[in-house]
């Protein structure tokens, strides 16, 4: 079961690669060129992803000390499902920001989380679950751009980041393979 768990964990972090190259890719030019934002306001879409990601991991450790991995997993995979789900089914520019600090905010402990229960897998030498959970996310961080433009060249921007918030429902799913044990409690 050593390489589903490992094979869950790459997901969750390439689920959140994803969400971080999509916001870094493609938020400028989808409030810009699709919704019509000035330039100078459509880099916030960007900097609300990364502020929140930045506000939650500043509080992600102690949170997940009192939460657990995997609910704090759950909760963020389930943020960025909902932020941007609801920011693309309903485009705003104010919305649209405010899903991509949902985003930023939902995914900011996923990596370290993953990497976390890749390097304490049992029956791993230390390090190895590690070493291949942050050379494997790195898909999510290749395959993000080519993606979500493939289909917005096919459809829309709009319908390619539709990426993002199947990347939470990923996150929701593969969370199972979190540690659920709280600080104190372990």
């Amino acid at each position: 079961m050593r390489v589903g768990t490992l094979a869950a964990l790459v997901l969750i972090a390439a689920a959140g690669s994803v969400v971080e190259d999509s916001g870094s890719t493609w938020a400028a030019v989808y409030l810009s060129q699709s919704l019509g934002a000035p330039l100078s306001l459509a880099a916030f879409g960007f900097v609300a992803l990364t502020g929140a990601q930045f506000v939650g991991r500043l509080v992600g450790d102690r949170v997940v000390d009192r939460f657990g991995q995997r609910a704090v997993a759950r909760s963020g995979g389930a943020l960025v499902a909902l932020g941007m789900g609801l920011a693309l089914a309903f485009p705003t520019v104010p919305g649209t920001i405010a899903g991509f600090a949902a985003a930023g905010l939902g995914i900011a402990t996923l990596v370290p989380a993953a990497m976390h229960g890749a390097d304490e897998l049992p029956g791993l030498r230390p390090g190895t679950g590690l070493a291949v959970v942050s050379w494997l996310m790195r898909i999510g961080f290749l395959l993000s751009p080519p993606l979500v433009g493939l289909v917005a060249d096919h459809a829309s921007l709009r319908a390619g980041l539709l990426v993002v918030p199947v990347a939470g429902l990923v996150v929701v799913l593969a969370s199972q393979v979190l540690d659920t044990r709280r600080a104190g409690r372990a």
